[in-house]
């Protein structure tokens, strides 16, 4: 596990930012937001939608996305994400919550998209939640650990992290507000996918 975490955007900034991040993003409809889960389409548990660099595919769970162009909100972020880390990235996933019944689960970022040994930043910004990582083939305490994200903050996901680990955000009934999450990717060039 090879990872840095560290509050990126103050408490001002990041409510800015969250506030722009509510007005300006525009999240995919219809079958856009199902994935394919051994062979059955599911309705994903929380909002979602990529922004990138023109001509970047990125599938997952059966469905491929193409990126709606850089909005200056998410410019701004990707901006700082690279200035704190000294990594570029071409390509966001964002996911949005609703509340802790919004949910992603247990898997790994390993696509043939991705640029191989590159990074994935992970901007948090709204609700306070757990992420969880499970060592792959190991069960148990030993095997799990947990993090809060917080508003405004960065991890880092280093390689090799997902060849080893599984990470999720499980469901929290106790959390009432939304939390919108931007995943920075580096992606190969639709060409030498």
């Amino acid at each position: 596990l090879s990872c840095d975490y560290r509050i990126l955007f103050g408490k001002a900034e990041a409510d800015e930012i969250f506030q722009e991040l509510e007005k300006e993003v525009e999240y995919f409809e219809d079958e856009l937001t199902k994935l394919q889960v051994f062979g059955t389409w599911h309705k994903i548990p929380r909002k979602k939608v990529t922004y990138g660099d023109p001509g970047l595919s990125y599938t997952y769970s059966g469905v491929t996305f193409h990126p709606k162009p850089w909005i200056p909100v998410l410019t701004r972020i990707r901006e700082r994400v690279t200035l704190e880390t000294g990594h570029t990235f071409n390509f966001v996933l964002i996911n949005r919550y609703k509340d802790g019944l919004d949910h992603i689960g247990e898997h790994r970022d390993d696509e043939k998209e991705l640029v191989p040994g590159s990074p994935i930043a992970s901007v948090s910004f709204g609700a306070c939640r757990d992420f969880v990582f499970r060592r792959r083939g190991k069960g148990g305490p030993a095997g799990r650990i947990s993090l809060q994200l917080a508003h405004g903050s960065l991890l880092l996901m280093k390689h090799p992290t997902n060849l080893h680990w599984y990470h999720s955000l499980p469901p929290r009934r106790r959390v009432l507000a939304p939390r919108v999450n931007l995943t920075f990717r580096k992606i190969l060039p639709s060409a030498r996918q």
